[in-house]
Parts: C-alpha cells; structure tokens; sequence
C-alpha cells in the first residue's frame, strides 16, 4: 500500500477538504505555498501511461470541478496546478496526485 492509499482508507489522519466516491482533497503536509492542497484520485496508479481510459475522463472531471472549491480553499485570486509525473521530475509517491499552490503570489514557473 502506498501512503495516498492508507490516507483514503482512513489508516492515516489528514486534513480532508472535500471527499466523493472518486477523489479526495487534502491539505499537502509539506506546504510549497501558503495554500497547499493535493487532488487525489481514490483509485491507485502510479502514472498516466498505468491510468483506464476512464480514469483519465474522471480525471479531467475533477480538475473542471475544482474551481468550484477555489473560494472556500482560499484561492480565489488564483492557483496553480501541478502533476510531478515520475522521479525526474520530483514525484515522491507511487500514486497520481495533482498539487494546488496558492493563498500568495507565486513565482513565475519556468
């Protein structure tokens, strides 16, 4: 099991902003930005090449849903979306997760 896993399963305590039968929202215990968030889907894969068809629609999905949270998250003057897919670029756990910064002014990305 991965530690993504253990948190949707409730074996891990977490800040839970949201929660469907797909997907979790939780705050991101190492803050990159003053609002920190993770989307999380509730079924385990570890990249895009490893996802159904149908994950990859539920997906999108969340990702469209999401500005609906933007204001009770705190981000409502922006945020920013970031996938780390694989080691190279910076992916610490073994289960697709999508980062949202925001609260602040962030740094251009490069």
């Amino acid at each position: 099991m991965c530690i993504f896993c253990d948190i949707i399963e409730g074996k891990v305590p977490s800040t839970k902003r949201y929660e469907d039968d797909k997907f979790i929202i939780i705050d991101d215990i190492s803050h990159r930005a003053k609002k920190h968030y993770l989307i999380i889907p509730k079924a385990h894969y570890s990249t895009f090449a490893e996802q159904t068809e149908e994950q990859a629609i539920d997906l999108g999905l969340m990702l469209n849903r999401f500005s609906r949270f933007d204001k009770i998250l705190g981000l409502e003057e922006g945020y920013r979306m970031m996938i780390n897919q694989g080691e190279n670029a910076g992916q610490s756990v073994e289960h697709v997760h999508v980062h949202i910064l925001g609260g602040e002014k962030l740094p251009v990305a490069p």
